[in-house]
């Protein structure tokens, strides 16, 4: 599990990672773009009629995203992740799902090998008929597995 991206990116040629993080990056611009544009046409639309306020323009539109970021926070208007029971809920459950993954890498490193030369060595044998076969009577030089 420490090497996320490189399992993520293995079968990748550089080109094509780089082609998607070039596509990514636009992709978030475009958003962004799109939705500052949406700004301004709502507050050009509204704002002058409701409460006789003037235009924006495009970067003032941004401006006025920005800033209600920064005095609403960074978390949104108060959807899900704004109240603390959700957010004590979800820190328990990733808890619970992914505590055991940080000891995969060391059990890999010691015992995962001897695990897999036995399985091998089982299906050499006959396979898993023969494994259901004895599953009453376990050899005690088989570890136990989880």
């Amino acid at each position: 599990m420490t090497n996320f991206f490189t399992h993520k990116f293995r079968e990748k040629s550089p080109a094509e990672i780089v082609a998607t993080i070039i596509f990514g990056a636009i992709f978030i611009a475009g958003l962004a773009t799109l939705f500052a544009y949406v700004v301004m046409r709502l507050w050009n639309w509204l704002m002058p009629e409701l409460f006789g306020l003037t235009a924006v323009t495009f970067w003032q539109a941004v401006g006025l995203i920005i800033l209600f970021k920064l005095l609403l926070g960074c978390s949104g208007f108060g959807g899900k992740g704004s109240s603390k029971k959700s957010k004590h809920h979800d820190k328990k459950k990733s808890k619970t799902d992914f505590s055991k993954w940080k000891h995969y890498d060391a059990f890999w490193k010691e015992e995962g090998d001897a695990y897999f030369k036995q399985y091998v060595e089982r299906q050499a044998q006959g396979g898993k008929a023969e494994d259901t076969n004895s599953s009453d009577t376990k050899d005690e030089t088989e570890p136990d597995v989880l």
